[in-house]
Parts: C-alpha cells; structure tokens; sequence
C-alpha cells in the first residue's frame, strides 16, 4: 500500500532556506574578514595610544626595533641599514603605486628618539605621506586627562 500525504506542498519556503543561509555566511565573512589580514613588518612593542589609524590600501611598513646594541631597522619583514633604506624607498618611489603610498613607522617603545627622527626626516625628505603607529589600548585612553 503507497502512503500518500494529505498535505498541501509549499515547496517555495524549504528552497529558500539553503539561499539564507548562504547569504547569512557571507554577511559573516564580511563581517569578521579585516580581522585575518596580517599587517606586514616585525612584531614590536608599540607604545599606547588612544586613537585608531585607518587602513591603507598601498603601505609600506618600516618597524624600529631597539636591538642590544644599536637600534634595528626592517623595511616590510627584511632587515636594512639607514643607506639601505634611503635607496629602497627611492627605488619604490619610481613605482607608480608605491609613489603615492603611506609610510607606516612602527617603532618599539624603547628606541631611542634620535633614529626615529633620523627615519621621519628621511621618509619625508623623498617626499611620502608618514603616519606613526601605536597600539590602541583602552586603559591607556582612560588614564589620559580629558578636557571637560
């Protein structure tokens, strides 16, 4: 004996319940998608700040790292001297995308002031856009004086 149902068929709701779930994932890979990009360069201790910098499509990324002896320079992840440096960025700035480009300066808290001016008067000599940047710390934000 064949079992018949005696149900009315609404096929329309049940096939559009895949296709909601498919723009759900998507809405969430959208969402959560900026936190998987890896900002290029060497991971540094960055000093606090309060602000929150905008993301770059064309950055070229210096870090300072204070060495033992002497402060270290990196241009993305390859470790250059200030000469290097200064021929790097002049050869970069033949390149039509990179001419335009933000320099981002991450420098360790503990390196000395004196090579980060050296690399600020050095970018902006060959005439780049220059932000530095710091680590958003919410304690930090909270312990600076407000004006009121």
């Amino acid at each position: 004996m064949k079992l018949e149902t005696t149900l009315d068929e609404r096929p329309g709701f049940l096939h559009a319940l895949p296709l909601f779930d498919l723009f759900m994932t998507a809405a969430l890979l959208m969402l959560i998608a900026p936190s998987f990009f890896i900002q290029s360069g060497v991971n540094v201790e960055l000093p606090a700040s309060q602000f929150q910098m905008q993301r770059y499509r064309e950055s070229i990324v210096i870090t300072l790292y204070a060495g033992k002896s002497d402060p270290q320079i990196y241009l993305g992840r390859e470790a250059v001297d200030l000469v290097q440096l200064g021929a790097r960025l002049e050869e970069m700035k033949s390149d039509a995308d990179l001419s335009r480009a933000m320099v981002l300066l991450k420098t360790d808290q503990s390196t000395p002031s004196g090579t980060q001016s050296e690399i600020m008067e050095l970018v902006l000599g060959l005439g780049y856009k220059l932000a530095l940047v710091g680590k958003n710390d919410m304690e930090a934000s909270e312990s600076i004086p407000q004006d009121e």
